[in-house]
């Protein structure tokens, strides 16, 4: 495959989103932003497994992973397992990598005229905002990558199971149906591995299952709300292709 081919720049495009979208979302991730407060709505008290006064309180990450699972569907479609594997392997090896870049760059000394910033007329110490923000714990990170991984090689296998068996019709179910399955395995692998089984933490299962239900009722509800997107995207790929292009793709893709 050379890069002068529609298919090859096809693939880098999507691979690229995929990746970039996925260590996004490894970055932003330190924040938690309430839902309801975003949407100008009353707050939910959600009373769950002994759990009281749960809300939609999300980490930013969120943002970026229907993206990333409509790319790993549409790069499944047309390039195969195969090609969506390699790319989440390749994506958690490059989070890792930039883990390890960002602990580096924390264990640098800071400059003096650079610690200490007057920000939107605060006080603020510059080391501590950056340890703050980029420093998450190894939990963290092992959990998420984790639970990434888990995730697409899942979505993939559903992908596929579903596609088998009703053929090249309904793209939407085969596609929601398969991130609806991982991202359910995701919500709760990352809470498991970063709370209840990191000491520092130990949850209860009560707080793991309570908070991963919330929060997966809220994927499920995005995942369902992305689906015309699939279908823009699926569209615009196949006129870039042309038919019988696209058609040889997805063909190929099958192991037809």
């Amino acid at each position: 495959m050379t890069f002068k081919t529609k298919e090859s720049r096809l693939f880098i495009i999507l691979g690229s989103f995929l990746i970039s979208n996925a260590i996004l979302a490894e970055f932003i991730g330190v924040k938690i932003f309430t839902v309801e407060g975003s949407l100008g709505i009353p707050k939910f008290d959600i009373n769950m497994f002994g759990v009281k006064d749960l809300s939609f309180n999300m980490s930013a990450g969120v943002v970026t992973w229907p993206i990333i699972f409509i790319m790993t569907d549409i790069i499944n479609e047309y390039f195969g397992v195969k090609q969506v594997r390699f790319l989440s392997i390749l994506a958690s090896i490059i989070i890792c990598y930039a883990f390890l870049v960002v602990g580096f760059a924390m264990g640098l000394v800071p400059s003096d005229f650079w610690i200490n910033q007057n920000v939107s007329g605060e006080a603020l110490n510059m080391n501590v905002a950056f340890n703050g923000i980029f420093g998450q714990g190894m939990w963290i990170i092992v959990g998420s990558i984790t639970a990434f991984l888990i995730g697409q090689m899942v979505d993939v296998v559903i992908f596929h199971k579903i596609k088998k068996a009703t053929g090249e019709r309904f793209l939407w179910l085969r596609a929601t149906g398969s991130t609806l399955v991982s991202q359910f395995i995701d919500s709760f692998v990352v809470i498991f591995i970063a709370f209840y089984i990191n000491p520092q933490y130990s949850w209860s299962w009560q707080m793991v299952a309570a908070i991963g239900l919330v929060n997966y009722t809220y994927k499920f509800l995005v995942a369902i709300l992305m689906t015309p997107l699939l279908y823009i995207i699926h569209s615009i790929i196949d006129r870039y292709l042309g038919k019988d292009l696209a058609l040889r793709l997805v063909k190929e893709a099958s192991g037809k």
